[in-house]
């Protein structure tokens, strides 16, 4: 068994790390949270005092942070992770940022001779909590290899996306695919409603018709169909409108810094950042289906 610093105690780092303990290891954390550190503590795990502290004498560091600058900040500079690392430690950032970032932080890594992938997953809290995630993996092959049994700790599907930055690339895809999706099943459904045909009706045809795709099938935005999906439960979060509006702007940042056009992408991006600002940052994404219905 390993020696893991767990930088990121969040909603999804905490429930990570604790499935790392739940495997055998010995798992140090550091997060400005006092409660997530009292968390990891009850669970077997011990809390440091700083990311330095954490990561020392560790095999393995995975972090999971909000954005780019947070993961540039953890492991570049002077204080940095990178060059404070002894020994040969791998490094898994879990984070879901910006391509140019992890592809940065990774070069940086790779100078120091470090081993390090990119995994951002998906799955949300309750993937995190059940060690169901998948894992979107970048990073060279030797690189993937140590950090897959680790994953597998945590989650159920581990796949190498390729080279450094891959992973992050296919998350932003993925979720941005997720996020027209959302919003595609809503106009469906709020149509359906004017045109006085039955939620259920429309899903239980769509479900098994040319419409069908996850957004429906396992998430549907309107009560009734799903009985698992927030729609049920006021759209209490699952994934939040602000995770959503995150990961579509990283989909515009990397569309305008690959010089791809993505119109869809960008409408879906404003609708999303308009359901935010309206008080819905932290209530499920699906609930936009409510702004669709209201819409003039």
């Amino acid at each position: 068994m390993a020696k893991i610093g767990f930088i990121g105690l969040g909603n999804m780092g905490l429930p990570m790390a604790l499935n790392l303990i739940k495997a055998g290891h010995e798992v140090v954390g550091f997060d400005l949270s006092k409660d997530a550190l009292e968390k990891l503590g009850a669970a077997g795990g011990k809390s440091a005092a700083s990311t330095t502290a954490a990561c020392e004498g560790c095999e393995v560091i995975v972090t999971m942070l909000p954005a780019g600058q947070h993961v540039r900040g953890v492991y570049t500079g002077a204080n940095g992770i990178i060059a404070n690392a002894k020994g040969n430690p791998l490094l898994i950032d879990c984070s879901t940022i910006d391509v140019d970032s992890a592809r940065a932080v990774t070069a940086a890594a790779k100078e120091k001779g470090l081993d390090m992938v990119d995994a951002p997953v998906s799955g949300g809290v309750g993937g995190a909590q059940g060690a169901t995630l998948t894992f979107m993996v970048g990073g060279e092959d030797k690189a993937f290899a140590r950090a897959k049994p680790y994953l597998e700790q945590m989650g159920k599907t581990i796949v190498h996306a390729g080279g450094a930055g891959n992973g992050q690339a296919a998350k932003i895809c993925n979720n941005m695919i997720l996020g027209i999706s959302m919003l595609a099943v809503s106009e469906g459904f709020v149509l359906a409603e004017k045109l006085g045909l039955d939620a259920q009706k429309l899903f239980d045809i769509a479900s098994k018709s040319s419409g069908s795709c996850w957004a429906m099938v396992n998430y549907c935005p309107v009560p009734g169909p799903v009985p698992t999906s927030p729609a049920n439960r006021d759209y209490a979060p699952g994934f939040t409108g602000a995770m959503m509006l995150k990961d579509m702007k990283l989909s515009q940042d990397a569309a305008k810094s690959a010089g791809a056009k993505t119109e869809i992408g960008a409408h879906a991006a404003e609708l999303y950042e308009k359901y935010a600002d309206s008080g819905n940052a932290a209530r499920d994404f699906s609930g936009i289906v409510q702004q669709i219905r209201q819409a003039k």
